[in-house]
């Protein structure tokens, strides 16, 4: 019985995993199960904090914060991880400024798995494990300048939330931005997701140039200077490459 449990309880967390935010009866009827079931499970779920009530509609499931800390554990001994760190602390020697490296999670955000801390006492700082929306911020928008239209069609269709005055929520808008973060190369943010907070983002490529992550600096707007930017997504640029590049051992 209690394995049959946790057998249960596994197929409901990827079932929320793949189709959220979602309802005690799509559930259900995906998976064949009595709504009480599915009911009792999810609160148990929740208890532990693995799932959660959706913000803007109670009756229905996302996954909740424990996955996507429990996520960037697990990638620790990956390639990419791997890949990624020691480049990681060279861009930050070479800035001083907070690097990030995040991962899409479907086309539900990006969720940071690493961070290189700056010196300065004024730094941004996000937690391991946070998520963000790919079209408000410069590593999401790295991610989805490389997927396929019907992709960022979809994150379009779900509605693009505002954040702040800056936030691109008009699709012609981000569109626009997309295409420019394909001919340049790297992505920006100006207070599109956090007021004060800028960030300059690049992807790191599969050899089929599928997104696999994205390595960000992220800036207070007190010490953003424009004129740097072609520095700035240079530096970047050369990151997610040469992450790229070690990851697959060329």
């Amino acid at each position: 019985m209690e394995v049959r449990s946790v057998t249960r309880a596994l197929q409901i967390l990827e079932a929320v995993a793949q189709h959220q935010p979602v309802t005690v009866g799509e559930l259900s009827k995906l998976l064949g199960l009595p709504k009480s079931t599915v009911q009792r499970t999810l609160v148990t779920l929740d208890e532990a904090g693995w799932l959660r009530a959706n913000r803007k509609d109670t009756t229905r499931w996302d996954i909740g914060a424990r996955v996507l800390a429990v996520r960037p554990a697990a990638l620790q001994g990956s390639s990419l991880f791997a890949a990624a760190r020691e480049p990681m602390i060279r861009l930050r020697d070479a800035l001083n400024e907070t690097i990030h490296l995040s991962v899409p999670d479907g086309l539900q955000g990006a969720v940071i798995v690493d961070r290189v801390d700056c010196t300065h006492a004024l730094r941004i700082f996000f937690a391991i494990g946070d998520i963000s929306p790919l079209h408000a911020t410069a590593s999401g928008r790295a991610i989805l300048a490389h997927l396929p239209t019907a992709d960022v069609d979809e994150v379009v269709r779900r509605g693009l939330e505002r954040f702040t005055d800056a936030t691109p929520t008009d699709p012609g808008q981000l569109l626009v931005e997309l295409e420019r973060v394909r001919a340049d190369g790297f992505s920006v943010n100006r207070n599109q997701y956090r007021s004060g907070v800028c960030a300059v983002a690049a992807a790191i490529l599969d050899v089929d140039g599928t997104p696999l992550a994205t390595i960000t600096v992220s800036i207070p707007e007190s010490r953003y200077d424009a004129a740097r930017l072609p520095e700035l997504g240079r530096l970047v640029t050369d990151t997610a490459k040469e992450i790229a590049a070690r990851r697959t051992g060329e």
